[in-house]
């Protein structure tokens, strides 16, 4: 009994911390179901312009969810997913990535590593939440879940990767894609190797 007295404040000032504004935590989310209508959205990019899902109405999305720009996982998995546009286009996709970072860091991760997709900025959780992508929270620094939605042309989500390796997850994507399309994700994979 007196030992579970010990830890009464700090579990009481964890639950503080996780309901104060601006430091929502949704480390338990629940990723939205395949099938599900996408929500639309409208976040800034590296260029200084809202980007929003309703944009790219008729083609496929690659909705993409990260932890931090200029990391390691976060760098390799968009090197590529930036190698591989020509084949993304190819199948009548683009890639948004989305991550808690604002415009200026993101601006620098592009320049740096001449990334040409966009980048959003969500430092408010609008659509990480949205999606039901979780959130870790390290001191006052929110770290989204890596986690993909691919998002058909008609608007609904098509598939949920959750927890995603960076070095392997772009093959995934283009086979789901290829699936989905009613091609052979083998077809992608030669293609990949020409």
């Amino acid at each position: 009994m007196l030992r579970s007295l010990r830890f009464a404040p700090i579990v009481a000032l964890a639950a503080c911390s996780l309901a104060l504004p601006g430091r929502a935590v949704a480390a338990d989310a629940t990723p939205l179901a395949e099938g599900s209508k996408a929500p639309d959205f409208s976040l800034p990019s590296q260029e200084d312009t809202n980007v929003s899902l309703s944009h790219y109405h008729g083609k496929w999305v690659v909705l993409y969810f990260y932890p931090k720009d200029m990391t390691t996982g976060c760098t390799i998995e968009a090197h590529k997913f930036q190698d591989a546009l020509p084949k993304l286009d190819a199948l009548n996709a683009v890639v948004l990535g989305v991550s808690l970072d604002t415009v200026e860091s993101h601006k620098t991760f592009c320049s740096k590593d001449s990334l040409t997709f966009k980048l959003l900025a969500d430092p408010d959780h609008k659509v990480i939440d949205a999606y039901g992508v979780p959130v870790s929270m390290h001191g006052d620094t929110g770290f989204a879940q890596r986690d993909t939605f691919l998002i058909s042309p008609q608007g609904k989500i098509a598939k949920v990767w959750t927890n995603v390796n960076p070095n392997t997850h772009t093959d995934d994507v283009l086979g789901a894609i290829a699936g989905l399309n009613g091609g052979d994700a083998d077809k992608v994979q030669a293609h990949k190797m020409n």
